[in-house]
């Protein structure tokens, strides 16, 4: 078994990564050995690849939000790990950022996954991360609602981006029901009173 540090090394090695290599981009991923609750998402955007730190953004904020935590417990408790699909700003394109490129995930969250042996839920966030990690060909919107389906190992959220108020205004079930539902078994997880 790879430790961490030769995870990294890997994945900076790797052939397919060796553009951003070559440039000076860091894989962007936080794993932690102690972590309970996994957020798989996307890929960066260009704003966490230039900070190098992922959510954050407005969609970070929201996230965290969500989430009922604040920014140090997101970073630094070592209690949320966080895989994109993919560690790497894909790039832009007509609308909006470029997908996750291919075959990230299937290399390397396996072998990080088996750094993080204490994960007790896996919150899907995007149709991306939803659709390589949930065998169906739900929409989005139908694996949200249905989220109750898919616990006690996954729970599907929407992207937080301020491109999907739009989404929020028109399903308020997400608000009312499934955000204080995930904020009562995060607080369990993360055993707060």
């Amino acid at each position: 078994m790879m430790s961490k540090t030769s995870i990294y090394k890997a994945i900076k090695a790797d052939r397919d990564n060796q553009s951003y290599t070559d440039s000076g981009i860091e894989p962007l991923y936080q794993v932690s050995s102690k972590a309970k609750v996994l957020i798989i998402g996307q890929a960066p955007g260009i704003k966490a690849q230039n900070k190098q730190m992922l959510f954050q953004d407005p969609s970070g904020d929201r996230l965290r939000e969500w989430l009922g935590v604040d920014e140090a417990f997101f970073y630094q408790s070592g209690q949320i790990a966080i895989l994109p699909m993919d560690f790497y700003f894909p790039g832009k394109g007509k609308s909006g950022d470029l997908p996750p490129r291919k075959g990230q995930a299937d290399k390397w969250h396996p072998q990080l996954l088996k750094e993080m042996p204490d994960i007790q839920l896996t919150l899907l966030v995007g149709k991306a991360a939803q659709d390589y990690y949930l065998d169906d060909r739900k929409t989005l919107t139908d694996r949200v609602a249905a989220y109750q389906d898919y616990l006690p190992d996954y729970l599907p959220l929407p992207h937080p981006s301020p491109r999907n108020n739009i989404w929020l205004s028109k399903n308020p079930w997400f608000t009312e029901d499934l955000l204080p539902d995930l904020q009562t078994r995060l607080t369990r997880i993360f055993g707060k009173n």
